[in-house]
């Protein structure tokens, strides 16, 4: 079996076939998102007709500042243009408030018939005040008067932390009407005022566990409102679509002022938008995180054009500066308190990657991890050390049973496994929990019950299924990007690398140090599709071969050999036994 190892070329995004469209001039876009979002654009023209069927939408987004500016605009697209003023005139004359409707927008209750948004807010923003000062009564209008007659726009945080306020604004909406209330029940309104007529819809934005926690709290706003949901990326694989993308941040770049990017500029961006992404074909959408690395890097220019050194430096410089924990890590392997060998072989050991993503840390990074395992006679039992001491995870053992069922279907055997194993995460104090280290944990076994060492200088990430295929797993970059900082520290010798699941190449954008290394072949990737490839890879013997020695083979002559002792050991009365077990 030959398996190859990855190109450097494969390691980034090819961009090639977009030069053209970096060099292409900027042509603003009035409406960027309405080719990009075409889903979220039809469910909000649906919502702002004036036969919507529902006077309430909810829409999965992040509720930053720079969502809700591109959504308004949006909205304000798909709202009538000729639509009549709405509002009122309150005209107070002493004690006695009276109620007109408003004429002109200038009425101190007149409705702007746009879109309006803000991400928090408290009762009094949203609902107005009555002031009233040495007998003197003042009105003063909220967010929900200025949105009338257009679309109110809200954080769902804001609106699951105060109930009462969800709960009175909703009554409003479905009653058209609007009634001054007292915030506190012990001090009424000084004098009584009327209400007035309200027209008016309702986003309510937020992430899918906010708008779970609103739909907690209000069970039925799920099947009363319209769905909308911000598409969080962009697939390009047309030069269309790189041309749409670009447009796109252009849009966001004209919108806050920032300087131009240059024509060589674009590559680099796209190849730290893949890796925020987590796929060469699928580029981010997100204007918080686009206009937050654009700033950065227009820190670094030196004209008031961004180029592709000002964005390489800035993300160089924020790398470092959030790398404390990283380097941390890697010091306590060079020092020895974490023990992970990268030449030599063992039996039974192997080098698993995990990423470790630490509350309140921005940067995950990825973590050479050791996982050994032990055989002895006993019933069979794979004895799974992180679950029996509550520190495996649902997923984990999942991962543990697959592999079990996989390697107890390739013996074939006829009777239970004469062996018991131990597997476990050596040096690992907290929870493990997901199935990425499971080809680890089942190269480990099979090279303890065959008695074949694995290659220490190679370490190994991805899932397998039942039937040996090896399935993508998340954080590629992150683990290939740890080991290599490991053997680039202990000396690149040409023969360390990584095996990981050929269904992961897609996702891989690393880092330029490491591409160089592949490149100049001290360093290797490869990519696998079974676990019989990444088997042979790690102990240089076929996993099962019809002709040359394999592992499979040796695995049965070892529990061959158990089971002629075994029977050898019966009383001398009883070794007729023996003849039914004969083949």
């Amino acid at each position: 079996m030959t398996i190859k190892q990855l190109e450097w070329k494969y390691l980034v995004p090819d961009l090639t076939p977009f030069t053209a469209v970096f060099a292409q001039p900027y042509q603003p876009l009035s409406a960027p998102l309405e080719s990009l979002q075409m889903r979220l654009m039809d469910g909000l023209i649906q919502f702002c007709h004036p036969m919507t069927p529902s006077r309430f939408m909810l829409l999965t987004a992040q509720e930053g500042e720079e969502y809700l500016r591109l959504i308004s605009r949006m909205v304000d697209n798909a709202l009538p243009e000729d639509k009549p003023l709405a509002g009122s005139r309150y005209i107070i004359a002493g004690n006695e408030i009276k109620i007109q409707a408003a004429v002109e927008p200038g009425d101190n209750f007149a409705g702007r018939g746009k879109c309006i948004y803000q991400p928090w807010i408290e009762n009094e923003q949203l609902f107005g005040c009555v002031r009233n000062y040495r007998d003197v009564i003042d009105l003063q209008p909220g967010k929900i008067h200025e949105a009338n007659g257009g679309v109110l726009m809200l954080g769902a945080s804001a609106l699951v932390s105060q109930p009462l306020m969800w709960l009175r604004l909703k009554q409003m909406i479905l009653q058209q009407r609007f009634d001054w209330l007292a915030l506190d029940e012990t001090r009424p309104l000084p004098v009584s005022i009327p209400s007035m007529p309200l027209d008016l819809r309702l986003i309510v934005i937020g992430d899918r566990e906010s708008l779970a926690d609103l739909n907690d709290l209000e069970p039925g706003l799920t099947k009363l409102a319209l769905y909308g949901e911000f598409e969080s990326e962009l697939k390009v694989t047309q030069t269309e679509d790189m041309q749409n993308w670009c447009d796109y941040v252009n849009s966001l770049l004209q919108a806050q002022s920032m300087p131009p990017l240059a024509a060589e500029a674009w590559p680099e961006l796209i190849r730290q938008a893949v890796r925020y992404s987590g796929d060469q074909y699928q580029l981010p959408l997100c204007p918080q995180w686009l206009t937050r690395r654009i700033r950065e890097a227009a820190q670094y220019a030196e004209q008031d054009v961004i180029n592709a050194q000002a964005l390489s430096d800035s993300n160089r410089t924020r790398i470092w500066r959030e790398s404390y924990l990283t380097e941390r890590m890697q010091d306590e392997i060079a020092e020895g308190q974490i023990m992970v060998e990268t030449d030599g072989a063992m039996i039974g050991q192997v080098n698993a990657l995990s990423v470790m993503d630490f509350p309140g840390h921005p940067l995950p990074f990825g973590e050479p991890s050791r996982i050994s395992c032990v055989v002895h006679l006993g019933d069979g039992e794979v004895n799974d050390v992180e679950r029996k001491a509550e520190l495996g995870g649902n997923l984990h053992a999942k991962g543990m049973m697959i592999m079990q069922a996989f390697l107890m279907a390739s013996l074939e055997l006829d009777q239970q496994l004469p062996f018991s194993a131990s597997l476990v995460f050596e040096q690992s104090y907290g929870e493990v929990d997901g199935d990425s280290a499971s080809l680890a944990e089942l190269s480990a076994l099979i090279s303890a019950l065959s008695g074949k060492p694995i290659v220490q200088r190679i370490a190994v990430t991805g899932s397998v299924d039942q039937f040996g295929r090896v399935q993508p797993i998340g954080g590629v970059n992150e683990k290939v990007e740890g080991f290599f900082a490991l053997c680039r520290n202990r000396g690149l010798d040409g023969t360390q690398g990584v095996i990981m699941p050929a269904a992961n190449v897609r996702h891989l954008c690393l880092h330029e140090e490491l591409v160089d290394a592949v490149r100049d072949e001290q360093f290797h990737i490869w990519p696998v599709e079974t676990i019989d490839e990444a088997l042979e890879l790690l102990t240089g013997i076929p996993y099962d071969h019809e002709q040359k020695p394999n592992l499979i083979a040796s695995i049965r002559e070892r529990i061959a050999y158990i089971n002629q002792h075994e029977r050898l050991r019966l009383p001398w009365g009883f070794r007729w036994l023996n003849w039914f077990n004969q083949s």
